[in-house]
């Protein structure tokens, strides 16, 4: 099983959460996609676009099961997971408080 991630702030995922799909960030919605990270991206994702920000949580969801997920280049020439479309929030696996207390999974 492979795992993809999202960060959001707490209360962006709880109104997601009511809605049964969540559209985006701000930057999301401009750049036209809903920006994703692998497990191996998120702590460098975290550092670079949510510095100093609280109530944020990690949000799982099965890669195999995003419909319009595509994989593409971008910070560094690495390979982000990208989703065309909106999420629907009952696809997420988990969603867990950052900063982490423990291991990702």
């Amino acid at each position: 099983m492979n795992q993809v991630y999202k960060i959001s702030p707490k209360s962006g995922w709880q109104a997601a959460c009511a809605a049964g799909v969540y559209a985006g960030s701000a930057d999301d919605v401009r750049d036209g996609f809903i920006h994703l990270s692998a497990a191996h991206q998120v702590e460098a994702t975290l550092e670079r676009h949510f510095a100093g920000q609280s109530n944020l949580v990690l949000i799982a969801f099965e890669e195999s099961t995003l419909a319009g997920l595509k994989w593409e280049t971008s910070r560094g020439g690495q390979l982000f997971p990208h989703v065309y479309g909106m999420l629907p929030t009952a696809k997420a696996l988990w969603v867990k408080d950052l900063p982490l207390t423990g291991a990702l999974v």
